[in-house]
């Protein structure tokens, strides 16, 4: 092995136990004015030992504490997938929820699911329907999960909504439990019409999803769309991702995307898929500051 490749192979075994903190300002279109919030996203954990084990989480909880966040979002993915499995070992639902119960916001600490999520409860497949494990982990430790459902909350007297849709990948082919599948044939529990109608009020709103290939049909009713799932590529050579798990190749890929006036913020994830390695692409905690400036908090 030639000593450029050794240099390549040693940082990208390395590079999973980073944690860098991201951040984001922006105000989005029609955003109010005054009204000045901070989101600490956590996208795909991918919950084993050793890579992300129970000391990990803890680090990721306080380091999230100390933004100083308003509301905690989190994208789903909490567990591990099979591929991932051979290189480690499962965790319990309860230990890594229980481990989450320690992130703390004024706005609460908010979930969504991801398509591992789904996938790794064989019973959840069969059935075709939940309850899915990792949900109630979640919610037992106090954590709501939100599937298709809209929240009003309340920062300084100013309302904003915050909207949880159902995973996009939640099923398999009918009668096939053998991944993986082409990307279109998955089945999602996702409702973002049944969703949005939840909303009452002209109050913005800020939208978690897990795979960011919703954000096409995504209205410009929606402030901001926060979304996971793609680990940024996991691997990126100079910012390019060969591989990124979406219909829409790169497009999403990974940051803070602008498309006819809306706003789409895509993290680069926490955990690994697949094999335990990242190159280019490092742990991270996102924080986004939406009508400020961004100042204060965690370096």
């Amino acid at each position: 092995m030639s000593a450029s490749a050794a240099t390549f192979g040693g940082y990208a075994i390395a590079e999973p136990w980073r944690l860098n903190i991201t951040r984001y300002a922006l105000t989005p279109m029609n955003w109010p004015g005054g009204l000045k919030l901070r989101l600490a996203v956590i996208a795909d954990l991918h919950a084993c030992e050793p890579w992300m084990g129970l000391a990990r989480i803890r680090q990721i909880v306080a380091r999230t504490n100390a933004l100083k966040p308003d509301a905690v979002l989190m994208l789903g993915d909490y567990v591990a997938g099979k591929k991932l499995l051979r290189y480690s070992e499962p965790m319990d639902p309860g230990l890594w929820a229980g481990a989450l119960a320690g992130l703390s916001a004024p706005l609460g600490v908010h979930a969504v699911l991801g398509n591992h999520d789904w996938w790794q409860d064989i019973d959840v497949q069969l059935r075709r329907s939940g309850p899915v494990r990792a949900a109630s982990a979640l919610e037992a430790a106090g954590i709501p999960v939100h599937q298709n459902r809209a929240v009003r909350l309340v920062k300084d007297g100013q309302p904003f909504w915050l909207a949880g849709l159902g995973d996009q990948w939640a099923f398999w082919p009918r009668g096939d439990l053998r991944p993986p599948f082409r990307q279109s044939t998955y089945e999602g529990v996702d409702d973002l019409g049944g969703m949005l109608k939840q909303i009452t009020d002209r109050a913005p709103v800020v939208l978690m999803a897990h795979e960011p290939d919703i954000f096409p049909k995504v209205p410009a009713r929606v402030a901001l769309t926060v979304c996971g799932h793609t680990h940024g590529g996991q691997i990126a050579f100079g910012g390019y991702a060969p591989f990124v798990p979406s219909r829409y190749g790169r497009r999403y890929v990974y940051g803070h995307v602008n498309e006819r006036g809306r706003d789409l913020i895509v993290s680069g994830g926490l955990g690994c898929s697949s094999v335990p390695v990242r190159f280019g692409r490092p742990p991270e905690i996102v924080a986004i500051d939406l009508g400020g400036d961004g100042a204060g908090g965690d370096a």
